[in-house]
């Protein structure tokens, strides 16, 4: 690829993506409102991927090889990108997330108890559209909770681009991202090495099932290949193993030098990698696309040493 736009990608795994692209030599345009500045050597578009004159007007006369969307989060954002980016690129690679098989957030997804949960489960071709009103954030949050609107919009965004698309698409459904240190601005693995290194316990539900994982650097690769490649639909982008947050915590504290406490919740919400439901996900179509992922023995200490490094401050 010569010729790479990136849509958001100005922190975390997004930098690594941009960065990625720019140091192979790839010619990298990053879209986003202006309030972060693009690394040196890549070029910048301001503008708000939501406004679509203004998107179009931006982006002139400019075409790419491949544009990669690391902000789309609602089908009214996915048709936008449609309109604005049909005739100006071949391919279409979007970001997409392992909370799509959440079956907490639509009565629809169903998975199975000890079955990792295949791309299949969460078909963009067979979505039902959603009458949520995605134009008006503020409406959308009265009508639906914070984690049910996110899956939903990314639902229902892979389904717009799915329908008669006019370029090549694929949607990189990530695993939590973890790694990178003071770069991971979620702080949720920092969460827990300040609690168990004070001490502190950490909300659990009683029976916490296992979810999935990747490593910051792996899913900005696994990024560009799936932006290099013709290969269509949804695809799993996660660790080949899977990880509960008990687990999760002992292998802090053996880190830490010390022993993990927890508090099973009792209505309230638990912390963020602690599950009641099942579905961590199937790797089998990313082993058979080439996009092969590290277990979680190979990088997971390592991040959770990065984590640990920070102070309470930065936490």
């Amino acid at each position: 690829m010569r010729n790479v736009c990136v849509i958001g990608g100005s922190r975390y795994f997004g930098l690594h993506l941009v960065t990625l692209l720019r140091d192979s030599g790839t010619r990298v345009t990053l879209v986003n409102r202006g309030s972060t500045p693009p690394p040196p050597g890549v070029d910048h578009v301001r503008a708000d991927r939501s406004d679509e004159t203004g998107l179009a007007a931006a982006l002139g006369g400019r075409d790419f090889d491949a544009v990669i969307d690391q902000v789309l989060y609602t089908p009214v954002q996915a048709a936008v990108a449609r309109r604005v980016f049909a005739g100006r690129t071949g391919r279409y690679v979007m970001t997409s997330t392992m909370e799509v098989y959440d079956p907490a957030t639509s009565p629809l997804v169903r998975t199975t108890e000890g079955v990792p949960v295949p791309e299949s489960a969460v078909d963009p071709l067979r979505a039902v559209p959603s009458e949520l009103p995605w134009h008006d954030p503020a409406a959308l949050a009265r009508r639906t909770d914070e984690a049910t609107g996110y899956a939903e919009g990314k639902r229902q965004a892979e389904a717009v681009l799915a329908q008669d698309p006019p370029f090549s698409w694929a949607s990189v459904r990530s695993a939590h991202v973890l790694g990178g240190g003071a770069r991971d601005f979620t702080g949720r693995l920092a969460h827990y090495t300040e609690l168990i290194a004070a001490g502190r316990p950490v909300a659990v539900h009683a029976r916490p099932r296992p979810t999935s994982f990747v490593h910051h650097e792996e899913i900005a690769a696994a990024l560009v290949r799936s932006a290099a490649s013709d290969d269509a639909g949804p695809v799993n982008a996660c660790s080949p193993d899977a990880l509960d947050v008990v687990r999760l915590c002992e292998l802090i504290a053996d880190r830490l030098g010390t022993t993990a406490r927890y508090r099973v919740t009792a209505g309230e919400d638990a912390s963020p990698f602690s599950f009641d439901r099942w579905y961590p996900m199937d790797d089998r179509r990313a082993v058979a696309l080439g996009l092969r992922f590290s277990p979680l023995a190979d990088w997971l200490p390592g991040a959770v040493a990065d984590a640990a490094a920070l102070s309470p401050r930065e936490v």
